[in-house]
């Protein structure tokens, strides 16, 4: 069980924008930092929580893959964009703020595309990145650097490498396929005063992840992971964890808006918190290309 609360809210509206600015996020997080408490939860949202929950598998044991599988295919809307403000912190230094938009894509068979773009502040400004899942469960991802003025692709041996300094590897980006674990239903255990799942997940060809294992707790009702624990081979106390801190249903789709990525060996965290997101707007695939990650102005139009 996970110490803290969870704000489920009621359906947003997108052509609203009532976030904080990155100032006052940053005042805010800078404080959460120091308390290192998560945020608190009315007595509404348990109710919420409570109510959304299904019944308990028959077969909890043998249900792991069904499970994942049910994860995987939860409905994510045609496509995503979103606006958001990724904060990062170590103990000892100033935390520091990026600006960033993400775009998202699900394609016929099982491929999903995505870029993301940072735009501020200046060193980061540009710099981008473009990940393409495919079907059958490789993937290819390039980066842009607005230095290099050129894209280059991520190889698989640079996949545990850490996103622009943050507490994201480049796989944390990906999409993964459930045919490339085996999983495991550990039962329920309480969290924000609901019945949630535990799955654990481990890849069956070790060489394809950075971690060895991944342990998810999945909330039943709306299939979305509330906490990760990442383990490195061989390890047996996990490496990182992400928290969720705050869900809101956004044109009809549960979608997770504020999120913390904590190294649990370092003590540093990447708070990630999504300030406007707007679903199934037709996002053209030629967005999820080289051309379009070195190209800023094709999706300039699409920024929520």
């Amino acid at each position: 069980m996970v110490d803290g609360r969870l704000p489920f809210t009621s359906e947003s509206d997108p052509s609203t924008d009532a976030r904080p600015r990155a100032d006052t996020l940053w005042r805010r997080l800078s404080a959460d930092w120091s308390r290192r408490r998560p945020p608190r939860l009315a007595s509404i949202v348990l109710l919420v929580l409570a109510t959304l929950a299904p019944p308990v598998l028959a077969d909890p044991l043998a249900d792991g893959k069904a499970l994942a599988q049910r994860v995987h295919d939860r409905d994510r809307g045609k496509d995503l964009s979103w606006r958001g403000t990724m904060v990062l912190a170590e103990r000892g230094r100033e935390p520091r703020v990026r600006n960033m938009f993400m775009h998202q894509v699900k394609l016929p068979g099982d491929e999903t595309r995505s870029l993301l773009r940072f735009t501020a502040p200046a060193d980061v400004a540009g710099t981008g990145v473009v990940t393409i899942d495919y079907a059958k469960g490789n993937a290819d991802q390039w980066v842009y650097l607005p230095a290099l003025k050129r894209s280059r692709r991520i190889s698989a041996d640079r996949r545990g490498g850490r996103f622009v300094g943050s507490d994201y590897y480049y796989e944390d980006l990906q999409v993964r396929k459930v045919s490339l674990d085996r999983h495991r239903h550990l039962g329920r255990e309480k969290m924000f005063n609901a019945d949630v799942d535990v799955l654990e997940s481990v890849p069956v060809d070790p060489s394809n992840s950075v971690y060895g294992k991944r342990v998810t707790w999945i909330h039943p009702g709306t299939l979305l992971p509330l906490r990760v624990d990442f383990f490195e081979p061989g390890g047996a106390e996990p490496l990182k964890r992400l928290l969720v801190h705050k869900i809101e249903k956004i044109q009809g789709y549960w979608t997770v808006t504020d999120t913390s990525m904590t190294d649990l060996k370092t003590g540093s965290q990447t708070r990630l918190v999504i300030e406007r997101a707007v679903y199934d707007r037709g996002l053209p695939t030629s967005l999820f290309s080289t051309a379009g990650l070195e190209d800023a102005g094709r999706e300039t139009a699409y920024r929520p």
